[in-house]
């Protein structure tokens, strides 16, 4: 795949974060709906994503062609009230008509790097292929959020994963209070289609950055279609007229 999508890419503006969550679970579910075999999703952490996977797990969809991924995890056991999975497990999974074909949680029960090289092969043996294929994505659609100081997944500013360029997963050990797991740039980069999720005044200023290219989310170089999906409180949009 050959880098062809800008990382502005399309926004689309509702009116809060309810509204946020709404959409994007109906915009995961149509993918869900249209899915061809295997479709491999990539999850988020953050209270955004939380409210649409609870929406989703209401939902009658056939997740038997899914795999499920996370973009990145802290290093903390699977039950730990900060571990991405047990978010997942509590909302999404929790739904019981949700059961992917298969769910591929970070490991965290040993060190950082252990943990980063597994999640690496296992990525690898799934997508069928030790190197990036051109036409062949490694994901179908990569959910991410973006932090007020522009990181998304685990790509933390200044530090050094976010110059890795051969590894599909990797540790990042720095930049907050406990070690983080977090997907790289190629691994994110080969996905067919990119969502991000967006709420907030707060992340004003880093959304404007992140779509002109700068910070560590604007550092993607998408293979796929990029779509922001945006509050008016991120957009710097009052809320007339929307009809979410």
């Amino acid at each position: 795949m050959t880098p062809r999508h800008d990382i502005a890419g399309r926004m689309e503006v509702v009116r809060d974060a309810g509204a946020l969550a709404a959409r994007a679970a109906e915009i995961i579910a149509g993918h869900i709906r249209t899915a061809r075999h295997p479709f491999r999703l990539v999850l988020s952490g953050g209270s955004t994503p939380r409210a649409a996977y609870r929406l989703l797990a209401c939902q009658d969809l056939d997740w038997d062609c899914a795999e499920l991924f996370f973009s990145d995890e802290r290093c903390v056991p699977p039950d730990h009230a900060d571990s991405n999975y047990r978010m997942v497990r509590e909302t999404l999974l929790a739904g019981p008509m949700v059961r992917p074909r298969k769910v591929f949680a970070m490991p965290t029960d040993g060190t950082p790097q252990s943990c980063a090289d597994r999640y690496d092969e296992a990525l690898r043996q799934q997508y069928g292929a030790g190197e990036l294929q051109p036409g062949q994505p490694l994901f179908h659609l990569t959910l991410l959020g973006l932090g007020d100081d522009g990181h998304t997944a685990s790509l933390l500013p200044g530090q050094p994963v976010l110059q890795e360029r051969r590894r599909w997963a990797a540790a990042v050990p720095d930049g907050r209070k406990e070690p983080r797991l977090t997907l790289t740039y190629p691994a994110l980069e080969a996905s067919e289609r990119i969502l991000f999720l967006v709420s907030g005044a707060a992340k004003r200023d880093a959304l404007a950055q992140a779509r002109a290219g700068a910070l560590p989310a604007g550092a993607l170089k998408p293979q796929g279609a990029v779509q922001w999906l945006v509050d008016a409180a991120a957009a710097g949009e009052d809320d007339r007229g929307y009809g979410f």
